[in-house]
């Protein structure tokens, strides 16, 4: 049995190599008493710049989950920006608790003090059940915040962009696929109808392709339905679909042992984060599935695109919206270079992020 001392010390190896797996920098728990906070800040690379990733309040089953949730989370931040011609490193935080019973000024605000106790090398942002109206909040306390509203002079909420690059990446995948890069009639599998998700198919419903989703809320799926004339499916049903193109957009690790031998499409394009639960073997299944994929730290980068320019200078929307739009180009580009040397996407994208913080090292 482990106790006292050697109990704190086994625990310290274990996140030690946690840490190290991914060459992550720093992590940091925050905790405070008063409020009920409990947050974890991940910085995984400062290579490019400060690290930059949005804050996301979740209800997760253990600290153990929240963990290895933020050390995911930056890493795919770090790619992300690199691959997205971003100045910007990669980071993440999460908040641990129920957003009913939890979030409040109070809270934010100390979650705010912690931010800016590691002077500017982490910069947050808005994620999952976080709004620019929490970022205000945070923002009293620290400098270094982007995604305000754009009433105070903020590049706003990133979800719209988000969404906006992933149907620009799902129609580069749709245009390697079919030929052509038309959605019209395509039989489109949306998993998640939040922020990002409801953006999307908004997309794809302008585009007259056929819908069908799901999500955790049941009557916020059946709203959507009502307004884009879509099918709401079950949240297990969603994998067992014949469909054209299954996009996540919901929690990540949902191409994983199980749906694997479930899907049947011919394209994985979503706006989720991490979405292969085991990178190296699930691309590769893919790959032997022909199943095409765009990789998720690619194609949703528009909401990063949208708070890094915020945050770097020179925000306005015809600037963003052009950045994310070469997201269909370097998707097209990711796809040639996967052809060419008979790797996966997901390794063809990771090979170009990790050169471009390889050759910026480099003169530094």
């Amino acid at each position: 049995m482990i106790e006292g001392n050697d109990l704190k010390q086994a625990k310290e190896v274990e996140i030690f190599g946690e840490l190290a797996k991914n060459d992550h920098e720093q992590l940091i728990f925050c905790h405070d008493s008063h409020t009920g906070l409990k947050a974890i800040i991940g910085i995984h690379s400062t290579v490019l710049g400060p690290a930059l990733g949005g804050t996301r309040m979740w209800n997760y089953t253990s600290d153990t989950q929240a963990l290895h949730d933020v050390l995911r989370l930056a890493r795919g931040m770090t790619y992300k920006a690199a691959i997205s011609g971003l100045n910007l490193g990669g980071g993440k935080a999460v908040i641990i608790g129920d957003v009913q019973k939890i979030k409040n000024e109070a809270l934010l605000r100390r979650f705010g003090k912690f931010v800016e106790s590691l002077n500017g090398k982490y910069v947050t942002a808005e994620d999952m059940n976080m709004s620019p109206d929490d970022m205000e909040y945070i923002a009293m306390e620290t400098r270094h915040v982007t995604g305000l509203s754009e009433s105070i002079g903020g590049g706003g909420d990133p979800s719209p962009v988000t969404a906006y690059g992933v149907y620009m990446g799902m129609k580069a995948a749709a245009k390697k696929a079919y030929g052509n890069d038309s959605l019209e009639g395509r039989r489109i599998a949306v998993q998640g109808v939040g922020s990002v998700g409801m953006h999307l198919v908004a997309y794809l419903a302008k585009e007259n392709a056929k819908l069908y989703v799901s999500d955790f809320n049941e009557s916020r799926a059946e709203a959507a339905s009502n307004k884009y004339n879509f099918r709401a499916v079950g949240l297990d049903e969603i994998y067992d679909l014949d469909v054209d193109i299954y996009s996540p957009c919901a929690m990540g690790a949902t191409i994983n042992d199980d749906t694997l031998g479930r899907l049947k499409c011919q394209i994985i394009a979503g706006a989720a984060n991490n979405q292969l639960d085991d990178e190296p073997l699930h691309s590769k299944l893919l790959m032997e599935k022909g199943i095409l994929y765009a990789p998720d730290f690619l194609i949703n980068a528009g909401g990063l695109i949208n708070v890094g320019i915020d945050y770097l200078g020179g925000w306005s929307k015809e600037r963003v919206n052009r950045k994310t739009e070469k997201i269909y180009q370097t998707t097209l580009d990711i796809f040639d270079l996967a052809g060419r040397e008979g790797i996966s996407t997901q390794e063809a994208a990771m090979r170009l992020a990790e050169k471009r913080i390889a050759d910026i090292a480099a003169i530094k």
